[in-house]
């Protein structure tokens, strides 16, 4: 299992494909706040709630200085048809390998319906401009989550 990422720890670079098949990495967003949430699979209602809440609010948190990414392990193809399906405006990247979502602590052992499994844990990492961790939030819920993120950094 994954450590866990603390603040003041350097948010692991990445570079992983969109939606589109285009290469997105953290470092084009240096000097700008980013929000990187990890979530299990795309088209699944937890995790198209919390694609549309991200989406509802993206306009609050660029205002705010915050760019929005959010990792799964599914492919280009997947996120292309969930960005479509639920008109999503958030930047989706495929992980299929797991590399960045071990790296973010976002893959391990968890808890579903009473069982332990291996899989994606829902969690938040917000990275400032210079690429340190602010804060590390995990088992996150999909509901409300984005509502908390709001309210916790005061935008």
């Amino acid at each position: 299992m994954s450590e866990r990422l603390q603040p003041g720890d350097s948010a692991p670079a990445f570079t992983l494909p969109d939606a589109d098949g285009n290469e997105i990495s953290l470092a084009d967003h240096k000097g700008r706040k980013v929000i990187v949430y990890f979530y299990p699979a795309a088209l699944t209602p937890g995790c198209t709630k919390q694609a549309c809440d991200f989406t509802d609010n993206l306009a609050v948190l660029a205002q705010a200085g915050y760019d929005v990414i959010g990792v799964s392990p599914d492919k280009p193809e997947k996120l292309a048809k969930f960005r479509e399906q639920e008109h999503l405006k958030v930047t989706l990247v495929g992980d299929p390998e797991k590399k960045v979502l071990e790296a973010y602590g976002a893959y391990g052992e968890k808890k579903l319906y009473g069982k332990t499994v291996t899989g994606v844990i829902r969690s938040t990492v917000i990275v400032d401009e210079e690429g340190k961790v602010e804060r590390a939030l995990y088992n996150v819920k999909a509901t409300g989550h984005v509502a908390k993120i709001i309210k916790d950094l005061g935008i």
